[in-house]
């Protein structure tokens, strides 16, 4: 498995909520942050990300506060970090008072905006996930990713199907419109890491890099190796000194920091989804005892292994 979809599997990607919005000009609609709406939507989600997806007219969407940017059929709008934003008719447009902090209705139920015949349709939905301990991803993300002109077939049967797979209920339909939001995310994040300016830093830039994307590449595909130095520099074919001033240069930490994090990650995942032993699963992470991975475990996120599943467990029931 490469490293971005394993990433995307233990931080526990997922998403099937979606509602329609048909809007007549002149139109507008600020949400709040996600979090707000998160124990109403998704509460088992600890974290959500919240996109739109223009399928007809033209509108304007952004970070309350920031310039909005043009919006066409095709054009998906994605906001990683759960900002309050704003959609309307026209740059800076704003009709009525209020700030949107309901819970729409999922498809096929639609929103109405604005008075008279609607020329602009999209669909709204979110993306639930895990922030805590360790998402390199969302920190590597901005807080608005715009992606421009996906292609006219691939809308169209987007469209259908999420229209489709909501109104008659099918047996599965959960998981087909799992895997729509999951397909749409990723390929937004293929468009921005090809568009990735020179000089980026952040996890996808470390992905993209030769160098720092095969050691990305050993640490996903193999967590609980006993990794060293040596054997990272020698499997990219660089030198340690260099492997760790280019990974901390793009990475933000050096290659056994990043190891350290992402097997609490993969730890916790494991604690909150099966009742394995809190030692099996201590090994499965690349710790010989148990009593070393509680520690490791409780210095990365402030409780015991035992204390986290525990937690995690009651705030998802």
């Amino acid at each position: 498995m490469d490293a971005l979809s394993d990433l995307l599997r233990v931080v526990r990607l997922e998403g099937a909520y979606f509602y329609a919005v048909e809007a007549a000009e002149p139109w507008s609609i600020e949400s709040v942050p996600a979090r707000e709406l998160s124990p109403r939507i998704m509460p088992r989600a600890e974290h959500l990300i919240s996109y739109h997806i223009l399928t007809g007219g033209r509108c304007f969407g952004g970070v309350v506060g920031e310039e909005q940017v043009e919006l066409n059929p095709g054009d998906v709008i994605v906001f990683p970090h759960g900002d309050p934003h704003v959609m309307s008719s026209g740059r800076g447009v704003r009709i009525g008072p209020d700030v949107n902090s309901n819970t729409p209705a999922r498809y096929p139920y639609t929103v109405m905006l604005g008075q008279g015949k609607p020329v602009t349709s999209f669909v709204c939905g979110f993306l639930g996930c895990d922030r805590r301990p360790f998402n390199p991803l969302l920190a590597a993300l901005p807080h608005q990713l715009h992606m421009r002109g996906m292609s006219t077939a691939w809308l169209a049967t987007f469209t259908q199907q999420v229209t489709e797979e909501s109104r008659l209920g099918r047996a599965g339909a959960d998981s087909v419109l799992i895997r729509l939001a999951e397909v749409m995310f990723i390929e937004v994040l293929r468009r921005y890491l090809d568009d990735l300016p020179q000089g980026q830093t952040g996890w996808l830039a470390g992905l993209r890099d030769e160098v720092v994307g095969r050691v990305l590449t050993l640490l996903h595909r193999r967590p609980a190796y006993s990794w060293t130095l040596a054997d990272l520099a020698r499997e990219s074919a660089s030198s340690r000194t260099s492997l760790t001033k280019r990974f901390t240069l793009l990475m933000g930490q050096p290659p056994m920091q990043y190891l350290t994090q992402w097997r609490m990650q993969l730890a916790a995942s494991l604690l909150t989804q099966t009742g394995a032993k809190v030692a099996t699963i201590g090994a499965e992470v690349g710790y010989d005892s148990e009593a070393a991975f509680s520690r490791a475990f409780k210095k990365a996120t402030g409780l015991a292994p035992g204390a986290w599943r525990e937690l995690r467990r009651t705030a998802r029931s």
